[in-house]
């Protein structure tokens, strides 16, 4: 249902902020990766769920339930495996696969429903309306959340009020209060707008954080009305430029308006290995595997790089090895984004940085310098091979058609992705055919 149909059949006035005709909503999947796995798995419905980070390492994302077992976010799983056997709880290994197209879906639907949308994370994304004063926000909230769960069984909640940081206070409000919400709120009056940001703790107010909480509390700013009755001068002295428009945005008057799509100013591939490694080889994978995989993302935002860093570390939870950690920036005297050339570069330092004797737990390669792939400047003593080029786009669209990762450089492992620790994998049941939900009669 398009975004015009709302504006020609909801013939109700909205009285806005000093006559405003623009408005935002903030779409906030709940508990999203619970979610789609009790999607497949109704039978989880009411019971705790988490899901763990790459290897199995800590919780991610927690149910209500298993937030009200005192579940905390970041908890190490095995310090609480035993809490998890005595209730009952659902563990399960990031399946991003699964939780990605569920996300596009839920975006796609979002994106009929208004005029411009800005994809914020996997789950939230905000919506825009302008010159509109005829659409009744309380209806098209309702239509957004039916329409979503109806489609792909995914609850959302859902704020509005004329900028960006207002819908963030009305998706909270609307979250927190849901019995009495009904899963969403508008804020769209100066009344609702002071009882929202009086209720809302300064350090929950979007952009805050905890480092810039402890300092406004310090000047007796509690919440988040506390921070608009501050001066704007006092507010950009303490908080710069940036504080100073989320003031105003708060206040009503938008400041912070959708971002535009910009190239990534630097691209990081780094992991936590499976086990630890002591062998130079089986690091040295994992670097070159590395530095393909940034090479890839360079290539597919059309950007080049001019100088890379590598890193390795050891176990830090492992007190009683030796520790040794490093990192080096190497210059490529050209630029590149062929994976050969970068893979080149990477074990160039790598080599420089890796010691024997130490148990290494985690190593990675960032891109650095990005620049526009059609503006490379050419070098006269040294440069990148032409011929890489046409290869890459060879690498890539075979990959894309055979499968992710199958053409690889010789110097990777070929029987090998990322090896992760997931025991608790759930089925991709949206992007794999032979995983697919099977329906008994």
């Amino acid at each position: 249902m398009k975004h015009g149909y709302f504006c020609r059949k909801l013939m109700i006035n909205l009285y806005g902020f000093r006559g405003s005709l623009k408005m935002y909503a903030l779409v906030d999947c709940n508990n999203f990766y619970a979610s789609c796995e009790r999607i497949f798995r109704p039978e989880l419905n009411d019971k705790p769920v988490v899901v763990l980070s790459n290897n199995d390492g800590c919780v991610i994302a927690r149910s209500n339930e298993a937030k009200a077992l005192g579940i905390p976010m970041g908890a190490p799983a095995f310090k609480y495996q035993k809490l998890f056997d005595e209730h009952g709880v659902a563990v399960f290994s990031s399946n991003y696969a699964l939780y990605g197209d569920m996300s596009s879906r839920v975006m796609n639907i979002l994106a009929e429903m208004a005029p411009e949308i800005e994809i914020y994370s996997i789950d939230e994304a905000f919506l825009l309306y302008k010159n509109c004063e005829y659409l009744d926000f309380q209806t098209l909230a309702k239509e957004m959340r039916k329409r979503v769960v109806g489609s792909t069984g995914v609850s959302v909640s859902v704020g509005f009020a004329p900028t960006k940081a207002l819908a963030k206070v009305a998706n909270k409000i609307a979250k927190k209060f849901t019995k009495r919400t009904g899963g969403f709120y508008v804020i769209d009056s100066d009344e609702k707008r002071d009882k929202a940001l009086k209720w809302m703790p300064i350090e929950d107010v979007w952009g805050i954080g905890g480092r810039y909480a402890k300092k406004l509390r310090y000047h007796g700013v509690n919440t988040a009305y506390d921070f608009t009755q501050k001066s704007d001068n006092w507010v950009k002295k303490n908080f710069s430029v940036v504080g100073l428009r989320l003031k105003r945005d708060l206040e009503g008057v938008s400041n912070i308006g959708f971002e535009k799509v910009q190239n990534k100013k630097n691209i990081a591939t780094t992991r936590s290995f499976e086990k630890m490694y002591t062998e130079y080889g089986d690091v040295k994978e994992r670097i070159v595997t590395f530095a393909v995989s940034c090479a890839e993302k360079l290539r597919a935002q059309k950007t080049c790089c001019n100088a890379l860093m590598v890193f390795v570390h050891t176990n830090g939870h492992r007190k009683e090895l030796a520790q040794y950690s490093q990192n080096i920036v190497v210059k490529i005297p050209f630029p590149t984004n062929s994976s050969i050339e970068l893979s080149k570069y990477a074990l160039k330092g790598f080599d420089y940085i890796f010691k024997k004797g130490y148990h290494y737990k985690k190593a990675g390669v960032i891109v650095l310098d990005i620049t526009p792939d059609n503006a490379r400047q050419i070098t006269l003593f040294e440069d990148s091979d032409p011929r890489h080029i046409q290869l890459m786009k060879v690498m890539d669209k075979m990959n894309q058609l055979i499968g992710h990762h199958k053409i690889k450089l010789a110097s990777q492992d070929l029987g090998r992705t990322w090896k992760m620790r997931q025991e608790r994998l759930s089925p991709r049941y949206t992007t794999r055919l032979d995983e697919v939900i099977i329906i008994n009669n």
